[in-house]
């Protein structure tokens, strides 16, 4: 992140735990007990330390999580020339979405407080500790080895940026006319149709947020690149797999002309086996099943 920074872009790395070489060293970060934007020295393992991001955020930062809390905004900005208050939501959604996990592994914070029910060892941090030599290995250049994990994370985080700024964001003004124009499409307004298919997932439920209607919409219909369409249950949360309204149990796992005719609609594709999407040749047609999944709850 620094080398992407203005002021630092062209700084050599030295790595030490010398006091006599941190002092005079222009920035100094993860080591020497100090936390001093003033002085650029952004250490989070003294005793006491306990910044985050901002008031809206609970998890503990860590090196990483100063360094783009300090310079984030301005690497935002440079990259993708955005206005200020697009910035502030791309910083935003890349904290929540990379930066905040390194925070919460550098400082032991766990996902979640239940026992996980499988392991994820391919997330950034994992990758990055696989670069360090094994245990049986010798003459292994350590500095080789750093060198592989700067390019590796500085390339996920300006990709992060690049994503959530030139094609996460566009998405919200269609997901946003989507939603305002939901009751032209079914009375309920828990039928959402996209004029365009795109990510809407994280936008639709902020939208909902923001518009105090959270929870209202049930379904999103948007056409695929096959030019079929898709009706898809809207999930409980961004990450959750649980889906607040499934499609109707006895449609699940059923295909064309089975699942044709337990709707009794013509053209059925699909039904996936957890009731989370389903498919359709027409958009009249997708219509008819999420209206028919809609009724199918009461």
């Amino acid at each position: 992140m620094l080398l992407s920074s203005k002021l630092f872009k062209d700084a050599e790395l030295v790595r030490s735990r010398e006091k006599s070489v941190l002092d005079g060293l222009d920035c100094v970060v993860d080591v020497g007990d100090v936390y001093d934007p003033s002085r650029h020295r952004y250490d989070h393992h003294q005793r006491g330390f306990n910044e985050t991001l901002s008031d809206k955020h609970n998890t503990k930062l860590s090196s990483a999580g100063l360094i783009y809390k300090h310079f984030g905004k301005e690497i935002i900005k440079t990259q993708l020339g955005l206005d200020d208050e697009a910035v502030e939501i791309v910083y935003q959604r890349v904290y929540t979405d990379l930066i905040e996990s390194l925070d919460a592994i550098d400082n032991g914070i766990s996902a979640t407080k239940e026992e996980p029910k499988y392991k994820i060892t391919t997330d950034l941090s994992s990758r990055v500790k696989g670069l360090n030599p094994n245990w049986n290995e010798e003459n292994v250049d350590i500095e080789v080895q750093f060198k592989k994990a700067m390019q590796l994370t500085g390339q996920e985080f300006l990709d992060k940026i690049i994503y959530f700024g030139k094609h996460w964001l566009p998405a919200r003004n269609i997901v946003l006319q989507s939603f305002q124009q939901r009751t032209s499409h079914h009375p309920s307004g828990e039928i959402v149709v996209l004029d365009k298919f795109c990510p809407w997932n994280s936008h639709l439920l902020d939208i909902e947020t923001e518009s105090g209607l959270k929870g209202l919409t049930k379904y999103v219909l948007f056409q695929d690149n096959s030019g079929q369409w898709r009706v898809q249950a809207v999930s409980l949360d961004e990450t959750s797999f649980v889906s607040r309204l499934p499609l109707p149990e006895p449609w699940r796992g059923k295909r064309d002309q089975e699942l044709s005719q337990i709707t009794n609609i013509p053209d059925c594709v699909f039904t996936h086996h957890s009731g989370f999407i389903g498919g359709h040749k027409t958009f009249e047609g997708v219509m008819k099943m999420a209206v028919l999944a809609l009724n199918h709850k009461k």
